[in-house]
């Protein structure tokens, strides 16, 4: 993917809008996944490590130099020991504002201020960027369904894909043996990072909500 230096939780960020809707988007945007793409994003870059199945900052002083990854890395400093499914969703509404509000700096959302009732002042977001959106979908939707095997697809592009899969952000049915081989891949060169990302994986699925039977 050619997406210039978009973060994981952006792109999955990015993935939560619905591109074929109108631009203002028709439901709520999940916190989860932009949550638990930085959680992978720092595990990748050697910032987040794993103790015992703790989140754990591997050092005091080193920064991602991304305000949404350093956010994170700062509440993660300042907080009790949690596990990295209990970071999917503790507070992770910290995380899902700062990745919007950074897709806004890029021009990839547009915020329109409004005033509810005519007095209250509030503010709306809407995709500014709706191809860039799509082509973003499109090939994430390829690294899930298409023909190129796991092991030949980029580690970046194989976490967002699993943890968008997870989501359930693209609407596709997939292959839980090809899912399984992609969130493998997309731990592939850092030790014990595949385990980061089934753990995250599996905290992100939990929170999509159950259809009710019709």
């Amino acid at each position: 993917m050619s997406h210039g230096p978009l973060t994981l939780p952006a792109r999955l960020s990015l993935l939560a809008w619905d591109t074929a809707g109108p631009p203002s988007g028709g439901r709520p945007h999940p916190p989860g996944p932009a949550r638990a793409g930085a959680l992978v994003d720092l595990a990748r870059r050697g910032l987040l490590t794993d103790q015992d199945g703790i989140a754990t900052p591997a050092d005091m002083d080193s920064r991602a130099g991304d305000a949404v990854l350093d956010g994170l890395l700062e509440l993660v400093h300042e907080s009790c020991p949690h596990s990295w499914r209990t970071w999917v969703t503790l507070r992770a509404r910290v995380t899902a504002d700062a990745v919007r509000e950074q897709l806004v700096a890029g021009g990839y959302l547009r915020a329109e201020k409004r005033r509810v009732l005519g007095v209250f002042p509030s503010v709306e977001y809407a995709l500014e960027r709706a191809a860039a959106a799509k082509v973003l979908r499109e090939e994430t939707r390829e690294v899930l369904l298409g023909p190129l095997p796991a092991a030949a697809v980029a580690e970046r592009d194989a976490a967002v894909a699993v943890l968008a899969d997870a989501a359930d952000l693209l609407g596709a049915r997939t292959d839980r043996r090809r899912v399984e081989e992609l969130a493998e891949r997309a731990g592939a060169s850092v030790p014990g990072l595949a385990r980061i990302v089934h753990e995250v994986r599996a905290a992100v699925a939990a929170t999509v909500p159950v259809p009710a039977p019709l």
